[in-house]
């Protein structure tokens, strides 16, 4: 926290210097910053830290702290990759949370695009995602078949997407990664929840987070078939970011935004009962409070702002082609902010 403080007044120190070098040190800095920011955060657990920041008005707490005075925070939530995606490039949204692989498409597809380049602003959370199956005869990958329908989030560039496909290349290679695609159809965590647990529709599995993904293995017609740790470890599942311009224009508004999320991630740790009650009061989930706060404490659940893992992520999608720009190191992906941290 004392290097986000630390970088939020040496904003203050060089708005002044630039508005004395240019002989308008009159009220307010020489360049404002904006005092509208729009956020995106999608389904589950995962978008915890972005609930709770909503919930309990930590941006603009930590925007006033920054001297930027009273700011808007605009909330859409949303889901898959593409989606998002779409939304940061046609300039609807300042700051997303998304999956690591739909940044990291982004990422590569824009790079040298002044106007449209990309930077992580900081890792977001890890947990587990479950493959759940109503189908009794599929027990591992290799029993779907041509009549299997996988729910995911976005097809082929969503967080749950490449997951499937990671896993696929470790069970068939990775000239094979792609064999399940076909499968895949795009739905959101709870329309998929709903669709599985029905049984009614021709979705018969999904990949998916919690408490989406516990709430289904409560349907005594659902089974489990992976659990992405054992096939990736536990490691950054979501990240937070933003366009380079909205970054550039606004250094004090992308501190105060960083000090918010690390001040979500503390409540979390210090209250995960306090974590819950919001989360179930946000998110409107049939859950109560103590059955989230199980999953908060599940042991493969995490929320920190460290990028862990992204590497791994970007190698997979640069070996088999999904992103033509592979960045060298985690750093090239994020801003300085956050390069002391022990990402990987």
């Amino acid at each position: 926290m004392t290097a986000f403080v630390t970088l939020r007044r040496a904003g203050i120190v060089a708005t002044a210097l630039v508005a004395l070098a240019s002989g308008a040190l009159t009220t307010g800095a020489a360049r404002a910053e904006t005092t509208e920011v729009h956020i995106s955060k999608g389904y589950g657990i995962l978008y915890l830290p972005m609930i709770v920041m909503e919930h309990e008005k930590l941006l603009e707490k930590q925007a006033k702290a920054a001297g930027l005075g009273d700011v808007k925070v605009g909330w859409l939530e949303l889901d898959g990759g593409n989606v998002i995606n779409d939304a940061m490039i046609s300039g609807n949204l300042d700051i997303a949370a998304i999956g690591v692989p739909g940044f990291l498409t982004l990422w590569s597809k824009v790079k040298g695009n002044a106007k449209l380049e990309v930077s992580g602003l900081a890792g977001l959370s890890a947990t587990s995602l479950y493959l759940n199956t109503n189908n009794p005869n599929i027990k591992s990958l290799k029993d779907f078949t041509a009549k299997d329908k996988i729910a995911l989030p976005g097809i082929k560039t969503s967080l749950s997407a490449v997951v499937l496909q990671m896993a696929v290349a470790k069970e068939f290679g990775d000239d094979n990664y792609a064999k399940l695609d076909p499968m895949t159809v795009g739905l959101p965590h709870p329309e998929a929840y709903t669709a599985l647990v029905s049984g009614k529709t021709e979705v018969n599995s999904h990949l998916g987070s919690p408490p989406y993904s516990f709430m289904e293995l409560e349907s005594p017609q659902v089974h489990r078939v992976m659990n992405s740790v054992d096939v990736l470890g536990n490691i950054s599942l979501d990240l937070v970011y933003a366009p380079k311009r909205f970054i550039d224009a606004n250094p004090k508004m992308t501190a105060a935004f960083l000090a918010a999320l690390e001040e979500a991630d503390k409540l979390i740790a210090d209250e995960p009962g306090r974590a819950a009650t919001i989360y179930v009061q946000s998110a409107k989930a049939k859950l109560s409070a103590a059955e989230v706060e199980r999953m908060i404490k599940d042991p493969d659940t995490k929320f920190s702002t460290t990028p862990n893992g992204v590497m791994q992520f970007a190698n997979f999608m640069g070996r088999v082609g999904s992103i033509k720009n592979k960045p060298a190191t985690w750093q090239d992906l994020f801003i300085a902010n956050v390069h002391s941290l022990p990402g990987s």
